[in-house]
């Protein structure tokens, strides 16, 4: 481990470590100070962070069609709202113990987990990218020993605090162009939580609807469920109203899936992802860039922010 924090003690490094810093600090709060601390963090990344403002406006405008243009607005403010009290979800996830945690949790539908361990083939816990995710994963963490992918960060200390944060609680980290990895986890018959539902590019991608707008949808859930034999379980979390905490939301496995017809198992997927967006549509990271690769012959979304 010192090999490797040793050359991010260097001073290019030593802003991004007085930030950790300081988060650090804000993880000691009382919850609904954090809470609130984060929604003030995120109306700050509203004025700071225009072009990702501008990809969740036209994300939610596509969307969200029937709201007026005020309703629509008012959800990309309290999306900037939700990320930033992500973000102290997230180091609290990473740092804090379970006695401080556990009053927050709430888990539904986790008898569906041992019945698909049983069957010996690992289970692949399909999710989405909620801004909450991160605290719902620290909760199953206490039931399973969960192998989670993730994508690499391009600055090593933060890719550094991700992997060790991470693999404190959950079993494994497994960056998500680890292919090989994934299969010997199912292998083992561990739980693999992933979440496909950015925008990969083409390659092993298929066009599928999500909210009536073609996606390209990476195909990887149905590859690996196909090769492994795995059980496939949808899993999202939702930050609960009133200060009540977190609702982790396993549902029973997937039936016939995969089906043999990969665009049929995407459109599945973004389904049940689209169900579990309309129930909190602010909890959902709309300031990715979703829809940036498009059907030949069609325009592009994020000419502006391109």
């Amino acid at each position: 481990m010192y090999l490797s924090l040793l050359p991010l003690l260097t001073p290019r490094y030593w802003l991004w470590w007085g930030t950790v810093g300081i988060l650090w600090c804000l993880t000691r709060l009382p919850y609904h100070w954090q809470l609130a601390v984060g929604q003030q963090l995120g109306r700050l990344a509203y004025w700071l962070a225009p072009r990702r403002r501008q990809i969740a406006d036209i994300n939610i405008k596509r969307c969200f069609p029937e709201l007026n243009s005020t309703q629509q607005h008012q959800l990309v403010v309290k999306h900037f709202e939700s990320l930033g009290m992500g973000l102290l979800e997230m180091l609290s996830a990473w740092w804090l113990p379970d006695a401080k945690l556990k009053p927050l949790e709430h888990i539904q539908g986790l008898e569906h987990l041992p019945a698909a361990l049983a069957r010996g083939k690992g289970v692949i816990l399909v999710s989405a990218h909620f801004t909450s995710l991160e605290i719902g994963n620290r909760f199953l963490t206490r039931y399973t020993a969960l192998h989670a992918t993730y994508r690499r960060h391009e600055n090593s200390l933060i890719e550094y605090f991700i992997k060790k944060n991470r693999e404190r609680h959950a079993q494994k980290a497994i960056p998500r162009e680890a292919v090989r990895e994934m299969l010997r986890s199912l292998k083992q018959n561990k739980v693999l939580w992933l979440a496909t539902d950015q925008n990969f590019g083409h390659k092993q991608s298929v066009f599928a609807d999500f909210f009536s707008i073609p996606a390209a949808t990476n195909t990887a859930i149905s590859r690996l469920a196909k090769i492994s034999g795995a059980a496939v379980i949808p899993c999202f979390t939702q930050r609960l109203e009133s200060l009540k905490g977190y609702q982790v939301i396993l549902q029973s496995a997937l039936e016939n899936f995969p089906s043999g017809d990969p665009q049929q198992d995407a459109s599945r997927i973004n389904q049940l992802i689209e169900k579990q967006i309309r129930c909190a549509p602010e909890q959902y990271l709309w300031v990715h860039r979703r829809f940036k690769d498009r059907p030949v012959g069609e325009q592009a979304f994020y000419a502006v922010t391109q």
